[in-house]
């Protein structure tokens, strides 16, 4: 079981590195829009299998609640820390330490003063752009999910806590 989890760790971050780095480097938002249709389709098909045996949910909660426990339990080996809303059709998803960011650190210190620090300023920029199109594949796994169970939604990250990470889901009504 631990070689495939670490296989699916090398082949998110080999396709974040593809896309941003060779396919669309020129063209981040196109890399993110592909990285997170991939995660789309993936989170489509895996929800899809997760739920071929159970009867369909009546509302909107208990959906995200199976994205929170079942859903993440099975691609990450562990449920979601905490989940919050509004009521009005925002959930949060809370996850303390999300494995694929355990490994990342971003410097948030970094000062523009001269040409050293700016090379060092510049490779900080590369490494939270490619923490941020690794969060487009969650993203879109857990759009796709709801989505296969009749929840039209939009999600976006937050990882400014690293290495927690928040996903907002906001239904489309």
């Amino acid at each position: 079981m631990a070689i495939a989890e670490s296989c699916v760790d090398a082949v998110v971050m080999e396709m974040v590195a593809v896309y941003c780095g060779g396919l669309y480097a020129a063209k981040p938002e196109l890399a993110a829009r592909r990285i997170e249709a991939i995660g789309f389709q993936v989170g489509h098909q895996l929800s899809e299998r997760y739920t071929m045996e159970r009867p369909r949910f009546s509302d909107h909660l208990e959906a995200i609640k199976f994205i929170c426990k079942d859903f993440w339990s099975e691609l990450f080996k562990k449920q979601i820390d905490n989940l919050k809303t509004n009521h009005r059709g925002t959930f949060v998803l809370q996850d303390n330490r999300f494995r694929w960011l355990t490994r990342v650190s971003l410097d948030p210190y970094t000062e523009n003063t001269d040409s050293t620090e700016n090379d060092s300023a510049a490779l900080g920029d590369t490494a939270a752009q490619t923490t941020t199109m690794l969060l487009y594949f969650p993203c879109g796994l857990i759009r796709g999910a709801l989505t296969n169970l009749g929840i039209p939604c939009s999600v976006s990250a937050d990882m400014s806590n690293l290495p927690a990470c928040s996903f907002v889901v906001r239904i489309k009504t």
